[in-house]
């Protein structure tokens, strides 16, 4: 991994205070070898596969590699847009619009986004911040329930860029927001407009990305904080019992996961003559490969080959107002007792950095001579 150089220090520089954005990643075009990088970087992760290192090697580059980048490119090619990975789309404006609603609160932060695996890449906008002179870095992954899976390797990520590094940030991180009240509002407004739009369904679906049950029996809080989101989240809706269901989807590989699997669910309903289900993923702040294919696509069929009904797909959070407002609160909330000067504020500082380092640097030459 390659790293810019450290950036000249200068004395009484106004320290700035940064914002990094995190999401999983996404392929750079939807092609088997574009798919294939990315899978490559992602399924390398011992985060996300706990399977001994020789044995998973062996299997990654002598199975999957040679078989799934093929599959999962028609899958992205189905969801792609004239901008590109919905994911990426999303998250990028996710980023412009934090940036500016900070700023009309008075809050003058430098906001990058990066992605876990792929591009652009956690070091290389730690570096983009550094370089614009930040000096505090805010690191909030985009996973609203806490996983080692997840929000761990992307604290893995930051650390293998600050081992590197001689001028290390004060750093914080988000480690999660799967029951900050702003966030579970936004889900209850996304819910709710779709419903005065479409009106109310039989069943509500809570489709969360599943991880192997052995990480819950090794202490990873992701299953709890998955389920106490949807209990929140049904609570905000006035749901009784009966009328919402909750699941898991994404299954990978042989070993058990995380049950009800959202596949079955949905089979289940169909086969029982559900009129009407619809489905949302409180886990996902972006609609993406997860929920635009794998659910609207994959779980509607399945849920209308068993005999079910109409089936609709609620949009993730992506740039929904309440949703922007929440991310602004966080982030706001988390940076206090750092300083985060106005525009105006900041321009004076630099001014007199200026004249510091002018200062310095006469101070510095009489010396020599």
């Amino acid at each position: 991994m390659r790293f810019r150089p450290e950036p000249e220090h200068l004395h009484g520089q106004p320290a700035r205070t940064g914002v990094l954005l995190v999401n999983l990643g996404t392929p750079e075009a939807p092609t088997p070898a574009a798919t294939r990088r990315y899978l490559a970087e992602f399924l390398s992760d011992p985060r996300v596969v706990e399977i001994p290192a020789a044995l998973w090697k062996l299997i990654l580059h002598g199975i999957i590699l040679r078989t799934r980048p093929a599959k999962s490119a028609a899958k992205y090619q189905s969801i792609w847009t004239p901008e590109g990975s919905p994911l990426m789309v999303w998250s990028r404006r996710q980023a412009t619009l934090l940036r500016g609603h900070l700023g009309e609160r008075g809050l003058l932060a430098e906001v990058r986004l990066a992605m876990r695996y792929g591009q652009p890449a956690v070091a290389e906008q730690l570096d983009e911040l550094r370089v614009a002179g930040c000096t505090r870095v805010l690191v909030l992954p985009l996973y609203p329930q806490y996983s080692g899976t997840t929000t761990a390797s992307v604290i893995d990520a930051v650390g293998d860029w600050a081992r590197r590094a001689r001028h290390v940030p004060e750093l914080r991180f988000v480690n999660r927001f799967h029951d900050d009240p702003g966030y579970i509002d936004a889900l209850a407004a996304v819910v709710q407009e779709h419903w005065r739009q479409h009106g109310r369904p039989d069943q509500l679906v809570m489709s969360f990305h599943g991880v192997p049950e052995r990480t819950l029996t090794l202490g990873d809080p992701y299953a709890c904080e998955c389920r106490k989101t949807g209990r929140l989240l049904a609570e905000r809706l006035a749901l009784k019992e009966g009328q919402w269901r909750l699941s898991f989807q994404s299954r990978f590989g042989k070993a058990k996961w995380l049950e009800p699997a959202t596949q079955t669910v949905l089979t289940e309903l169909g086969a029982a003559g559900t009129a009407r289900v619809d489905v949302v993923c409180p886990g996902f702040v972006s609609d993406c490969l997860e929920t635009l294919e794998e659910i609207a696509m994959e779980g509607r069929d399945a849920f209308k080959a068993a005999g079910g009904g109409d089936f609709q797909y609620i949009p993730c959070l992506n740039t929904h107002p309440r949703w922007l407002a929440a991310l602004t609160e966080l982030v706001a909330t988390h940076l206090q007792g750092w300083p985060v000067p106005a525009p105006g504020a900041e321009a004076q500082a630099a001014a007199q950095a200026r004249a510091q380092n002018g200062l310095h640097r006469a101070l510095t030459q009489g010396a020599k001579r």
